[in-house]
């Protein structure tokens, strides 16, 4: 947690994953940033998710952050469709929207679920 740049990859099994996860989401300033896989061999279907879940306690309330989600998304097209090419479109158009100062509530700014989501899809 100290010196994360020394890795470029953590396998873990999912407990301590999680507990490595969690306490990684203060380098990215909200869990609602990290996308996660749990891969198989090679040729399998991974699974993709934001670290978070599917974070009930704030459902429907419009105040989560949707980066996670759908740079879950990018890493399927990269890791599990064979599209990188898509994946970086994604993972471009994330980055894109941040630069150009789209935060929500927990990156203290002030844009809905949605309206984050459409920051990002007008920079695709």
């Amino acid at each position: 947690v100290r010196d994360p740049k020394q890795f470029d990859v953590i396998l873990a099994d999912n407990l301590f994953g999680d507990l490595l996860s969690d306490a990684a989401a203060m380098l990215t300033g909200s869990i609602g940033m990290l996308p996660s896989a749990s891969l198989g061999t090679e040729g399998t279907p991974g699974l993709f998710e934001p670290v978070h879940g599917s974070a009930p306690d704030i459902a429907g309330q419009g105040i989560a952050n949707p980066c996670a989600a759908i740079l879950s998304l990018e890493m399927a097209l990269r890791w599990s469709l064979a599209r990188p090419d898509a994946a970086d479109r994604v993972m471009g158009a994330v980055a894109k929207a941040l630069d150009a100062g789209a935060r929500t509530k927990d990156l203290g700014g002030s844009l809905s679920t949605a309206e984050m989501a459409d920051a990002i899809i007008d920079c695709l």
